[in-house]
């Protein structure tokens, strides 16, 4: 199988963050609307490869972009089962303060 640099790339940035290296695999597959690059990693790694409020993913998200901009491709990378896309998001904080001030009753 035919080695491609942005799979280089991730692969070297995964494994040197990830726990269980021998774990990282990814699946490339090539579209009408670019290149999409699936990484599978030990669900114990989840944690390290999102990163705090998903800033690791969205660096090598980035980094990865840059990769396939010299190489004139769009890349973007899928990680199935993590749950840094899921739709929830955070509650607005006014209500949070609405609910504490109903709790005083002031």
């Amino acid at each position: 199988m035919e080695q491609h640099t942005d799979m280089i790339v991730l692969e070297t940035i995964l494994k040197g963050i990830v726990n269980n290296p021998d774990a990282v695999k990814i699946d490339r597959q090539i579209d009408e609307r670019g290149v999409l690059l699936t990484v599978d990693v030990d669900p114990s790694d989840m944690g390290h490869l999102i990163g705090k409020q998903g800033r690791t993913i969205q660096a090598i998200r980035t980094l990865i972009k840059i990769v396939g901009a010299k190489n004139q491709a769009r890349i973007n990378i899928k990680i199935p089962g993590s749950q840094e896309n899921n739709g929830h998001q955070e509650e607005p904080r006014t209500d949070k303060v609405a609910d504490a001030l109903d709790d005083l009753k002031i």
